[in-house]
């Protein structure tokens, strides 16, 4: 972890920065939210919340009034407690890659991902000093088998590394077994609940949705205390509208509505606005990295997160080169540099 001198880079003027939250308020209020899990459901209704099958209708006074229950700055413990992290402030914290299924080398090419290709990168994270947390799926190991390979990744992290680490998300019980291997090495339960001590990555099924799976975990995580990185993935003309003004009205939407509910669980559990926005290649579909609207979509939604005081996942060294080329180059570096600029807590991808 490292202190981050900067000033932070206001792209949007106070004006805009209120317009596109009165935005993201008329998105929750009229057009509302999916979320594909009956306990989640059940836990806004309860909370008065308009309910139309998957549907939830959330009123702002409501989001805000939850919102504003997620401390601004957070501890994150390590199993070796000089490793333990603070998010939030002038903090940043960074961790690698999250969810190739390939890896890459000299001697073999490009194949899928084994628990031991995992087992390296959670090494290199321990002995590259700039890494602060190991992460979580930096490679996903296709040789082990899926309903158990989150136990071996969870082991791996805290056999090689004593960082930080990233928790499964894949269910509720991979969420479940997590925390309780999380609670084994740093001292138990009631000491994870105290100090959290693994975080957790909850992307938003863009546009307006939350699945099943993402839901599971996000509810485990929080009944425990452990904080949540909500992110949205949105590519702007593909699945938010093609301004950015837009995009990020319907990012923050999507955030909020998800630290809603982890607030309706447990009260002050640390929940951290996330962003993971860039624009779709026209010509692919695919995402488009280094580009503008990407950076000013960083810039932007720090300002956000620093508007609603939540600690802010952003940015990292993200490229759409399929080789470490001088694209790959120049396209990390219009990404890391934005990073630094709006102050991103949070660092993924920040190796790539």
């Amino acid at each position: 972890m490292w202190k981050n001198s900067l000033k932070p880079y206001d792209w949007l003027s106070p004006d805009q920065v209120e317009t596109i939250h009165g935005q993201a308020m008329t998105i929750l209020e009229e057009i509302g939210v999916d979320f594909l899990h009956e306990r989640a459901r059940d836990l806004f209704q309860k909370a008065g919340m308009k309910v139309e099958e998957n549907r939830v209708h959330l009123d702002r006074e409501f989001v805000l009034e939850q919102v504003a229950k997620a401390p601004a700055i957070f501890d994150l413990q390590a199993r070796n407690k000089a490793r333990s992290v603070i998010l939030g402030g002038d903090n940043v914290v960074t961790a690698p890659v999250y969810g190739p299924p390939f890896v890459t080398d000299l001697e073999r090419g490009r194949r899928g991902a084994t628990i031991e290709d995992f087992t390296n990168f959670d090494k290199l994270a321990q002995a590259v000093e700039q890494i602060h947390c190991a992460g979580g799926t930096t490679v996903e190991p296709e040789d082990l088998p899926l309903g158990t390979r989150h136990l071996d990744m969870v082991y791996s992290h805290v056999r090689w590394t004593d960082k930080p680490f990233m928790g499964s998300v894949i269910s509720s019980e991979n969420a479940r077994d997590t925390i309780e291997m999380a609670a084994i090495v740093c001292g138990g339960r009631e000491s994870i609940e105290k100090t959290p001590a693994v975080i957790s990555l909850i992307n938003v099924n863009s546009p307006l949705r939350y699945d099943d799976r993402m839901l599971g975990a996000l509810l485990e995580y929080s009944e425990a205390g452990q904080p949540v990185i909500v992110t949205p993935f949105l590519m702007a003309g593909a699945m938010s509208p093609m301004g950015l003004a837009g995009t990020v009205a319907q990012q923050t939407a999507e955030a909020l509505a998800g630290i809603a509910l982890v607030q309706l669980i447990r009260p002050g559990t640390p929940s951290v606005y996330g962003s993971f926005l860039t624009n779709a290649d026209m010509q692919s579909g695919s995402p488009a990295f280094g580009t503008p609207e990407s950076a000013m979509g960083i810039l932007a939604s720090a300002q956000m997160a620093r508007r609603y005081h939540l600690p802010f996942r952003g940015g990292g060294a993200l490229t759409s080169s399929k080789s470490p080329d001088a694209q790959a180059a120049y396209e990390s570096m219009m990404c890391m540099w934005p990073t630094l600029l709006g102050r991103v807590n949070f660092v993924l991808h920040a190796a790539g």
